[in-house]
């Protein structure tokens, strides 16, 4: 799924969205990504989604798929900052997909994924990410390290290791990709979809033994993504030391509902508004902080 024409045809013009200047379309250059895909327990993945209409892919082997994906953002309209998406392979519909079709047919089963957590850099990408396109944006510790051997990326919280992602640098040919991607998630009651657009090349491994790891630390959050039952051995990795990405300026949103009716309210716009245009770090991760973290499968 190539960049719309749409969005292309607005280059050259302006926007002033929350305060935030955009030069359109919304995009980014150089930005290196690692993303790797897990099998985890079908169950646990289904508990964690909202609503009624949003359901876990299911392997063949009726397993769900946890996926990683952290981007290091090195130029774009809000400056530089990593973005470590953790979620879940999903569709969207009345009732859940048969095993394997949403892979063959994304649009008739609108596959995407859905996520259950989205930390990032700096303060602005928060106010955009989240008061524009509903995303679980929050501030923390983030890196990205690119190794001659291996590409890893921490995410810390409130002086703990939530999670790292180590994928071993795959070897052989890179693979041109043009393609699209949904983005679902909740905020404000309702279900949210954007959509982002990259092209790049990219060196990708399928289904070996050892080619990423996940290891999950001792922070609260890091609990929900444990229970998850993640396997060790990776469905596929991927690599893209240079990719250019577009996010579209058009989103969709349905409310959300349940058997009853809920008895909290859900995080809305009061956890934005005060939100400034900072574009400084948090200080990096602690590489040393855990000494006992659980890994995937383990």
């Amino acid at each position: 799924m190539a960049i719309p024409k749409r969005l292309l045809k607005q280059t050259g013009r302006f926007a002033r969205v929350d305060g935030i200047p955009y030069a359109l379309p919304v995009n980014s250059d150089n930005a290196a990504v690692i993303m790797a895909a897990f099998p985890a327990n079908y169950e646990i993945a289904r508990s964690l989604l909202p609503g009624n209409e949003v359901h876990p892919v299911r392997l063949l082997n009726g397993k769900a798929v946890f996926l990683v994906t952290v981007v290091d953002y090195r130029k774009t309209d809000i400056g530089k900052y990593i973005e470590y998406s953790i979620a879940l392979a999903c569709t969207h519909g009345s009732r859940p997909a048969p095993k394997l079709l949403p892979a063959l047919f994304i649009k008739s089963y609108q596959t995407g994924q859905y996520i259950l957590d989205l930390p990032v850099s700096t303060e602005i990408s928060v106010k955009g990410g989240k008061g524009i396109w509903g995303m679980p944006k929050h501030q923390a510790n983030l890196d990205f390290i690119e190794g001659l051997d291996l590409i890893s990326a921490q995410y810390d919280l409130e002086g703990e290791m939530v999670m790292r992602l180590d994928v071993n640098r795959p070897s052989g040919l890179k693979l041109p990709i043009n393609m699209g991607a949904a983005n679902y998630c909740q905020f404000r009651g309702m279900l949210m979809k954007s959509y982002i657009y990259f092209k790049g090349k990219a060196s990708i491994t399928l289904n070996k033994k050892n080619a990423a790891s996940v290891t999950f630390g001792n922070h609260p959050k890091a609990t929900i993504l444990k229970n998850l039952q993640v396997e060790n051995q990776p469905l596929f990795t991927a690599y893209i030391p240079k990719a250019t990405g577009v996010l579209d300026d058009y989103f969709e949103s349905w409310f959300l509902s349940y058997p009853q009716l809920p008895t909290t309210g859900p995080e809305g716009l009061e956890s934005v508004i005060d939100l400034g245009l900072g574009e400084e770090w948090l200080e990096n991760p602690n590489r040393m902080r855990v000494t006992k973290p659980q890994i995937a499968g383990a």
